[in-house]
This record gives structure tokens, sequence and C-alpha cells, in this order.
């Protein structure tokens, strides 16, 4: 069994939870409050910048032109293409996407991008993938689950998030799958356990961003009322 074939048997109950979770269910329903859509947009395109900057950290870690392509062609992903998943979302809850950009982090989100630039800053490039991974891995799956459960067709609310993941095909989980298990094997036992470490973790996390999303979840003090005081 390859590498990364043993994180996600590992990783196997998180994920179910996920699938499980009532967001994902009400993508599913397509049953979602606007409040919720919002909430998880705005938390997720400051998710995504930082995955931007965290793709280029990775990048300067790289000492091959192919792994620089890989990362770099993620960013593009990210700037061009993902909008339309959260535009989706946007035009569910009837609200401009334009105006869900620049808000405070909320806890899961900070703790979320902290943990993976923590990676960056100190890992290696082994770690950074095994870090990253969950989020394009369990996106690819819910997509892929939901497509083939829910057949959603032009009428869906959600159709266009759901075809947009789950009609991927060479994705980036592939790619990084393949990568990490290549590090993998040249890997020391000791960096082996943290590359299992920080994926299982971001699996968590990624489950944790859905709830944060579902429960709107804030700071006890709003961050906007703390920086006016």
């Amino acid at each position: 069994m390859s590498f990364s074939a043993e994180l996600r048997r590992e990783a196997a109950p998180i994920f179910n939870a996920i699938f499980e979770h009532p967001f994902v269910k009400g993508i599913a329903n397509g049953d979602l409050k606007s409040e919720q859509l919002v909430h998880y947009v705005k938390q997720d395109f400051e998710y995504l910048s930082s995955f931007i900057q965290i793709y280029g950290m990775a990048i300067s870690k790289c000492e091959t032109r192919e792994d620089m392509e890989m990362f770099n062609k993620q960013i593009s992903f990210i700037l061009h293409s993902e909008v339309h998943p959260h535009n989706n979302f946007c035009q569910v809850a009837g609200v401009s996407y334009d105006e869900l950009q620049g808000y405070p982090l909320a806890p899961t989100a900070h703790q979320y991008i902290r943990h993976m630039k923590s990676v960056a800053h100190e890992g290696t490039s082994g770690e950074i993938i095994a870090v990253l991974l969950p989020c394009p891995w369990t996106y690819w799956e819910i997509g892929k689950k939901l497509l083939n459960e829910e057949k959603p067709d032009s009428l869906h609310p959600f159709y266009e998030w759901i075809h947009f993941y789950g009609d991927r095909t060479d994705t980036i989980t592939e790619k990084f799958c393949a990568r990490l298990d290549k590090l993998a094997e040249g890997a020391s036992e000791k960096e082996r356990k943290k590359m299992r470490e920080h994926f299982l973790l971001s699996c968590q996390l990624e489950y944790m961003f859905w709830d944060m999303a579902y429960k709107l979840e804030e700071w006890p003090v709003p961050m906007e009322v703390v920086t006016k005081g």
C-alpha cells in the first residue's frame, strides 16, 4: 500500500464524518441558509488567499521545475477557476461575491491557516504537500459522492458547485499523492511521522471548517468590535 493510501485509510473516519456533516448534506439537499453560505464564502475567500501564499512558500523549497510547475498551476487554479463555486453560493444567497471579501478570520479558519503556514515555514516539501493535500482531496471526494448519489439536474441550486468538484479529472489530488509517495520513499521515519500528523490534523480542520460555516462561528467578541475599540 502506498503512503498516500495509508493516509487515506487512517483518515477514513474523518472523511466519513465530513460526508455526513449537515453543511455537506445541505449542499446535497439544496437547503442551506443564506447566512451559512455567506459565512462560508467570507472565510473560504481568506483561506484560499492564504493557500496561494503557502503554494508560493512551497515553490521556494522546490528542487525541480516539475514541482514548481505543479504548485504554480494550483495558484492559477485558485485565482481563475475556484471563484466559480464561490459564485454559485453567492447566487443562491443573493449577494455579490465582491461584498464578501476582506473579512476577519473566524477561529477555525485562523487555526487552519496557522497550522498550514507553520508547516510551510518549518517543514520539508513532503510535509508541505501532506498538510495541503486534505483540502483538494476531501472536496474531490465530496463532489464525486454528491454527483453520483444526487445526480443533480440544472435546477438544483448547487448544480454548478457539485459539478465543479465532481467532474474533475487529472486532479491535483492525484498529482499530490504521487509526489508525496515518492518523497515518502526517501524520507526518514521521523519525517514520515510528521507528514502523517500534518495530514490528519488538516483532515480534522477540514471537518471543523464546514462546522464553522454551518454554525456561523465567530470570536466571543467579534473582531470588528475589537478593532474599532
